[in-house]
């Protein structure tokens, strides 16, 4: 067993893509965490969360950033070492930042970079004009994780944190990019605040495993931020929940993600894009 249910539920052995493909077959959840610190990696293992992500959200969460464009990859290298350094049986996903994955030769350089600090797999952002980066990435022995749907890097192009795939067209240009990524080589498709449906749709549509945050219930896994699961921003998004208000501390409120991400408690209604 990888996850046990019990108090303390700490991950009985090291996950893998194959471990995710087994769960997403087998109809039972996963659950990731975008964290950044040696400490919270260790708390994210001994709660049960099979996959940390060290997100480039650093930028606003840890750094005082506005948005993700300024985070750079030493940034990154140095969150994905410390994150490594806490964390040795979850599967780790390092996030490539702005503009260091244009072209597939630099996408190559900086996702080995990636790979070397500890990261598992590495994450980028677009559609179906990133597939002969992922196609290559993924020939040369590099796991990709795709991100569609909004993607924060594109916030200037999107004019804010906007859902996508709300109408019939775009919903469908979503639909097509996560088949045509999926069929380059991408391992998993990350769909951040999409309507439930299309989250559900895409899902199903898939081999490979779906992680979702503002996409509904149905997609294989959830991410959530760990400054939104502690309560620790000011104005969180309409996706996220405060944990640590029904909890006694930081342990229980990401055991009570863990735990109902799980169940299917969570996202509820509430949380869910339409």
């Amino acid at each position: 067993m990888v996850y046990s249910g019990s108090p303390d539920s700490a991950l009985t052995k090291k996950i893998t893509i194959h471990t995710l493909r087994k769960m997403k077959e087998q109809g039972e959840k996963f659950v990731t965490v975008s964290l950044y610190d040696a400490p919270m990696a260790n708390m994210a293992e001994r709660c049960g969360a099979e996959v940390v992500l060290v997100g480039d959200s650093l930028g606003m969460t840890v750094l005082g950033y506005d948005s993700t464009i300024p985070v750079t990859m030493e940034q990154m290298i140095y969150h994905i070492e410390a994150v490594k350094r806490g964390n040795q049986k979850s599967l780790i996903i390092g996030d490539l930042p702005f503009m260091t994955y244009a072209t597939p030769e630099q996408a190559m350089i900086n996702a080995t970079r990636v790979m070397q600090a500890g990261a598992h797999m590495i994450k980028i952002e677009g559609g179906r004009w990133l597939a002969p980066t992922i196609s290559m990435l993924s020939e040369r022995g590099i796991p990709v994780c795709a991100h569609i749907g909004l993607t924060p890097q594109f916030v200037n192009k999107f004019g804010g944190f906007r859902v996508q795939g709300r109408t019939p067209e775009s919903a469908a240009i979503l639909q097509e990019d996560a088949l045509i990524l999926e069929q380059a080589g991408a391992d998993i498709v990350l769909l951040e605040c999409v309507p439930a449906a299309l989250g559900r749709s895409i899902t199903a549509s898939l081999k490979v495993p779906t992680i979702g945050i503002g996409a509904g219930r149905d997609t294989d896994a959830q991410v959530l931020v760990i400054n939104d699961i502690l309560g620790l921003t000011e104005h969180p998004p309409k996706f996220s929940k405060n944990f640590l208000c029904e909890t006694a501390d930081i342990k229980g409120a990401l055991l009570k993600y863990v735990q109902d991400v799980k169940a299917g408690i969570f996202p509820a209604e509430e949380h869910m894009f339409h």
